[in-house]
């Protein structure tokens, strides 16, 4: 299986001003704070996520994460697909490597492995 699981990502001025709700009503823990993003996950089930970022450093507003187990062999899929790529296969200083594709509803997908 390819994907490892799929992120909401919200976007807020101040993505840690979550933490009351996210935390404190639904009991899901912050597990990446990059001050741009905030991730938060159940303590049960680490692949129920949702992500609040401010802005991405790449400009655009991807709709959802996906994390995949290979994210050269999902961007040689969507470029064979002709899937529109609107941010290139890239190493982000944050550890992980990822691009963006505009999906079928034309929501952008950051596709995304962990280094």
């Amino acid at each position: 299986m390819m994907a490892r699981r799929v992120v909401p990502n919200l976007y807020c001025a101040k993505p840690q001003d979550g933490a009351d709700f996210f935390a404190g009503v639904l009991g899901l823990e912050p597990v990446m704070d990059l001050g741009f993003i905030v991730t938060y996950a159940s303590p049960d089930n680490r692949t129920a996520q949702i992500s609040l970022l401010s802005a991405d450093p790449s400009g655009l507003e991807p709709g959802y994460s996906v994390e995949v187990a290979d994210v050269d062999l999902a961007h040689d899929r969507a470029l064979a697909q002709g899937t529109e790529i609107v941010y290139p296969l890239t190493d982000e200083p944050w550890g992980v490597r990822r691009f963006f594709v505009r999906d079928p509803t034309g929501a952008i997908a950051n596709i995304v492995s962990h280094r």
